[in-house]
């Protein structure tokens, strides 16, 4: 009798701690479902940069070049006509990257150009600082997998490199440049190609080219956790087409002839195809760069160099597409392609330091000091140093006035293609204007994400400053910056202000002139018509928010007499001889009284 009743008060027990259990499981089974439903609503994205890009270096802006696959994200997207970033590499990427002012973020110009005394304040050191949270941080804290392979240039130390800024897997190039065919310095000032995998130093392999390799190892990565259904964020920082422009032979051969014609021609064919396409509108006129030289008066032997070194320009950007296009492929063959969203975009206008004439003595020596040649029948291949000059990086930008480094229009507005079957977006073109601190927030409302707080992992950060693009991607809004809200910019002295459709502009020597201009970007992309006699309120007004906006974002004088090109070459010197130059230099100048002393007495005699 006393079993049957213990057996009968366990059974009890055992059905009330099953009322008591199943409810907890059902929950724990919902909040599983949830979060696996949830993983699955969020899409995938994938940001591509582009280096060195022109306005209209791709086929949606009026290119000749063959981008198909840039192309087919134009058309299922929403291409951006009046986008603007950084005018060079370091500063755009800190934008791209945290939603914030590159001054803010430690990052107001590239490293290699910053001079000692900028290098005195905290916030001028040329990388990126502890005070802003990387895109990539805040995914991955929200469940991405977060993946980059590409150029980085925001910090070589450990605690700097992508590893340690959100990334979970990265393989990067971590300075301002390198070889496309090996792991091999493209300047003096860095002794290797600094090359890191995880934050470890990584060695190439032998059948290297960037482009093909960055889109194996961002395959690579997306691949290795594709089964476990989390999204994931691929960051594909390009090193095409930046200095040294090279491509593969079967790329290059495509264009070999195209550019015969010259560089006043293609930049005026560029223009009519971009007011075809809408990109810009009829009433775009264009300047004469006072760079461009005179394509009549050169020989017949260099016209057919020139038309090489666009040719293989040309072949970059068409391999890069090639390899784009070899991502998507891969993306719709694991069935992710539906749930991705793509943002292409590049950093700043064409590089325009290209020698005129680089068979010349002098730079070929300099180049064959290096180790490379500059030949005709090899150019762009395997062991050539190429780059396009200030003349065709004129055309690159069509029909845009100047380029890189500097801050007229063709040095800071460049393509932004957003694409993707999750938005329901709108298709086609806008003229909205967007600057590159919007990529963050609006990559953060794609993954719903929220903004960072004052504070983060413990340590105080700076708030997001760039807007969520998302109101005009869905067609709810024609523009996201209101007309009295302004955007400031200043480079090296190159500054900008942008307010409404309107923006005054400074360009400094030698392409500039040092003065103020204002002109309307909507109606006159090209900036051939200074509205500054005409609107000298507006004119005034302008220039005072932008010594509101040096004041806020901390923006530094320079150095009385600075020098981009000078301070890149001192700081060379100085990163690889170090106090050995120093003590040359005091040599120098103590040695220099007896030689002019030994001169003017052997001149006596």
């Amino acid at each position: 009798m006393s079993f049957s009743l213990l057996s009968q008060r366990g059974l009890l027990a055992l059905i009330l701690g099953s009322l008591t259990v199943l409810p907890s499981l059902a929950q724990a089974a919902e909040t599983l479902a949830g979060a696996e439903l949830a993983s699955a609503s969020r899409p995938n994205i994938v940001l591509i940069l582009a280096d060195d890009l022109g306005y209209s270096d791709t086929a949606p802006y009026g290119s000749e070049v063959k981008t198909p696959t840039i192309s087919a994200l134009a058309e299922q997207g929403l291409s951006f006509t009046n986008y603007h970033t950084a005018a060079n590499c370091a500063p755009s990427r800190a934008m791209l990257l945290t939603g914030i002012d590159n001054h803010l973020a430690g990052v107001p110009n590239i490293i290699e150009m910053l001079a000692p005394e900028q290098r005195a304040h905290a916030h001028y050191q040329g990388v990126l600082g502890d005070n802003v949270v990387t895109v990539a941080t805040l995914l991955e804290s929200a469940g991405y997998h977060t993946y980059m392979a590409g150029k980085w240039h925001l910090g070589s130390a450990s605690n700097k490199l992508p590893i340690s800024r959100g990334f979970e897997q990265t393989v990067t190039m971590a300075d301002s440049g390198a070889d496309n065919w090996d792991q091999r310095p493209y300047l003096p000032l860095y002794d290797q190609a600094n090359w890191f995998a995880n934050g470890e130093r990584f060695q190439l392999p032998e059948d290297f080219y960037s482009s093909r390799f960055l889109i194996d190892k961002t395959i690579e990565f997306i691949d290795s956790n594709l089964q476990d259904g989390q999204p994931f964020f691929a960051y594909v920082p390009f090193m095409a087409v930046h200095v040294p422009v090279q491509a593969p032979r079967e790329y290059i051969e495509r264009y070999e002839g195209v550019y015969d014609k010259g560089w006043d021609v293609l930049r005026d064919e560029r223009r009519e195809r971009a007011i075809e396409l809408g990109v810009v509108p009829p009433t775009a006129n264009m300047v004469s760069m006072t760079t461009t030289k005179n394509w009549a008066l050169l020989s017949d032997e260099r016209k057919r160099y020139e038309s090489k070194r666009m040719a293989v320009y040309a072949g970059m950007i068409e391999a890069m597409d090639f390899n784009i296009g070899r991502l998507v492929d891969y993306l719709k063959i694991q069935g992710q392609y539906d749930n991705t969203i793509f943002i292409f975009t590049s950093d700043n206008g064409s590089e325009a330091s290209g020698p005129d004439n680089p068979t010349s003595l002098v730079n070929s020596a300099g180049t064959g000091n290096m180790g490379y040649h500059v030949n005709y029948e090899g150019l762009g291949e395997k062991g050539s140093y190429n780059s396009i000059s200030a003349s065709f990086a004129s055309a690159s930008v069509s029909p845009l006035a100047f380029y890189k480094f500097y801050a007229g229009e063709g040095g800071i507005r460049v393509p932004l293609i957003i694409a993707g079957m999750p938005l329901q977006l709108q298709q086609g073109l806008t003229r909205a204007f967007a600057w590159a601190t919007d990529i963050t927030p609006t990559i953060l409302s794609f993954a719903g994400v929220e903004l960072p707080g004052p504070r983060y992992a413990g340590r105080p950060v700076l708030p997001i400053t760039g807007k969520d693009l998302s109101p005009v991607l869905m067609g709810e809004s024609d523009r996201i910056y209101a007309d009295h809200e302004t955007v400031g910019y200043e480079l090296t002295g190159h500054a900008v202000l942008f307010q409404g459709d309107y923006k005054i502009v400074v360009n400094q020597p030698p392409a500039g002139d040092g003065q103020w201009r204002l002109y309307n970007i909507v109606t006159d992309p090209g900036e051939t018509d200074d509205l500054s006699a005409q609107q000298p309120q507006r004119f005034q007004e302008m220039l005072s928010g932008y010594e509101t906006y040096k004041r806020e974002n901390r923006v530094l004088s320079l150095p009385p007499g600075y020098s981009q090109m000078r301070q890149l070459f001192s700081n060379a010197l100085q990163e690889r001889y170090g106090a050995n130059i120093t003590v040359m230099i005091l040599a120098l100048i103590v040695l220099l009284p007896f030689f002019i002393f030994y001169r003017a007495r052997k001149h006596r005699s």
